[in-house]
């Protein structure tokens, strides 16, 4: 058996009613075990296993033995469900439900951009309904795609559902057509939006009237920008009070989310110049105005960041501000959210830009948690995103040709710092310690034109850098302790410590440079330490520094701080 293949894979259960899933396959039976812990201490998963996976070279098959077994390893039956054979919508008005209105925006959603309308629009406006049934094509499609897998659902005819949904659009679009004849939609070149609300608003029929009225004002517009602000110029003129108030800004609410949720309204609002990450960040500072304002205030990275606000975004931050458009809130922050966890990169030629745009709007975000979103929601998201950060992929892109081994030290130890989640920080410590513990690295520190002190010193901050990435210890303890020996290299090439004990001009400053080196401020903790501190106590001990540091007392306090930070250590 000592030819065979062998690999180990990961496998999860996310939910006690879901199968197994592969999430890796690796040689490294080590990695595998570590990703299965890291999973299940994050609690994303209900169960875990990994497998060793051995290839048998005469029958060309696998043989499987389970190594590690975490949580539930038993599935959970699904409980059994009645079907409702009854289609989801039979009456016109079940079109107007927002659930109803968000699936005929992904049905339909290249013609409503070819028209420059939203769902609400079409359901309240003859001559675009008019239009759709005349288009033959487009509406027959959407009926199709929204019959089959219902009719799959339901054990059902497709021929038969589909006839059943043509009956309900040619109802509702000739009930659209006959009531705008008849006149008995508003009109708000005749009356004032809150006269319009006022008399509507005990109508049983009232939102489907007013939103006749508020579809036909901004049929008019330009563009998605233009809409925006006619609809934000009927909230101004809204009702002060009461029920028609409420009917009033719900009724403007229903298109100004759809505007929000479509690519080429938002495209037009904030920017169509914008990358996606400069889009979140817009979108995140509609949504929560009032906290991201005070979050660049004290944040001049967040706040360089930050697209400047239109005049028209402006004006809606002011109203998401309110408790009036918590839907429209809503659907913008949970925008963000999914295209975090999408596939897109925020800044597809700049990887440094990239990272720096997902700290802002984890800042941003996780400061506005809990009036939009959970803080669990948006942890989740950026685990997901840092996900991506940590590939080989991104982290050569990131890295480059041109730099030093220094300067990829101190880019991926800040690439650590901005990633969130166990196994993406342990991923990321696998790039960070295959760097330090390059030929190169070492090769570089040791031969550099800089001073033996200036290299020692930048060892120590890569070496404290690493403790306070938030790496666990197992992880960080390594590259500290390769660090350290880096540091012992280049003070032995120097004889820097000795240089410093024996010489001869000014002693003070030399005993000063030891004790920085001895508390890993001027050197890496570890060996140069330990042998900086040894050098500095027999000084101290010395008649003639007792002396010169009798008569400078400014150097006294510097000395007594250090040596403070020694005794510990020393103890």
């Amino acid at each position: 058996m000592s030819d065979a293949q062998i690999h180990y894979e990961l496998l999860a259960r996310k939910a006690a009613t879901g199968g197994w899933s592969l999430e890796l396959a690796t040689e490294d039976r080590a990695l595998a075990v570590s990703s299965a812990e890291a999973m299940m201490k994050e609690g994303k998963v209900k169960a875990v296993k990994v497998t060793k996976e051995t290839l048998d070279l005469e029958t060309r098959e696998f043989q499987t033995i389970a190594i590690l077994t975490l949580g539930d390893q038993e599935q959970v039956a699904k409980k059994q469900v009645r079907e409702n054979n009854e289609p989801l919508c039979i009456t016109p008005q079940d079109l107007y439900s927002a659930h109803a209105r968000e699936r005929i925006g992904r049905l339909l959603e290249a013609w409503l951009q070819r028209h420059s309308a939203t769902p609400f629009e079409l359901m309240h406006r003859a001559d675009l309904a008019e239009a759709l049934e005349g288009s033959g094509s487009d509406l027959q499609h959407a009926l199709q795609k929204v019959a089959i897998p219902e009719a799959q659902a339901r054990g059902m005819s497709v021929h038969e559902l589909i006839r059943t949904f043509q009956g309900l659009v040619e109802r509702s679009i000739e009930r659209l057509i006959k009531d705008t004849r008849k006149g008995l939609m508003p009109d708000l070149a005749a009356e004032s939006f809150a006269q319009a609300a006022e008399r509507v608003s005990r109508d049983p029929e009232r939102s489907y009237l007013l939103g006749a009225a508020v579809a036909g004002a901004i049929a008019k517009a330009a563009d998605w920008s233009d809409k925006v602000n006619i609809l934000l110029d009927l909230a101004d003129t809204a009702p002060l009070a009461g029920p028609p108030r409420a009917l009033a800004l719900g009724v403007v609410e229903q298109p100004l989310s759809e505007i929000l949720s479509c690519r080429a309204g938002l495209d037009d609002l904030v920017g169509k110049g914008l990358d996606l990450g400069s889009r979140l960040a817009m979108m995140t500072r509609l949504a929560a105005c009032q906290q991201v304002g005070a979050l660049m205030r004290i944040e001049p990275s967040v706040a360089r960041l930050m697209p400047t606000m239109s005049p028209t975004c402006e004006r809606l931050a002011k109203w998401l501000a309110t408790e009036d458009f918590q839907a429209v809130r809503l659907a913008l922050a949970k925008r963000v959210i999914h295209e975090l966890t999408g596939p897109r990169r925020l800044r597809p030629h700049d990887p440094q830009g990239e990272i720096e745009v997902i700290r802002a709007l984890a800042m941003a975000l996780t400061t506005a948690a809990g009036t939009l979103l959970s803080q669990d929601d948006v942890h989740e998201a950026f685990t997901t995103r840092s996900r991506m950060l940590v590939t080989a992929d991104f982290v050569n892109d990131y890295l480059g040709q041109d730099r030093s081994a220094r300067e990829e030290a101190e880019a991926m130890l800040w690439l650590v710092e901005n990633v969130i989640g166990a196994a993406n920080k342990r991923q990321a410590a696998r790039f960070l310690a295959s760097g330090i513990s390059a030929l190169r690295f070492e090769t570089e520190f040791r031969q550099s034109g800089e001073s033996p002190t200036v290299r020692l010193r930048a060892l120590a901050k890569l070496q404290k850098a690493a403790a306070r990435s938030g790496l666990a210890v197992e992880d960080y303890g390594p590259i500290q302790a390769k660090i350290s020996e880096v540091g012992a290299l280049v003070e032995g090439d120097a004889k820097l410590v000795q240089q410093l004990g024996r010489g001869q001009n000014a002693p003070v400053q030399r005993l000063l440079v030891l004790l920085e080196m001895a508390v890993g401020e001027g050197a890496p903790s570890g060996q140069v330490a330990d042998r900086a501190r040894a050098e500095a106590l027999r000084m101290m001990r010395l008649d003639g520094i007792r002396a010169e540091l009798a008569k400078a007392p400014q150097h006294m306090g510097q000395v007594r701080t250090l040596l403070s930070q020694l005794t510990p250590v020393a103890a």
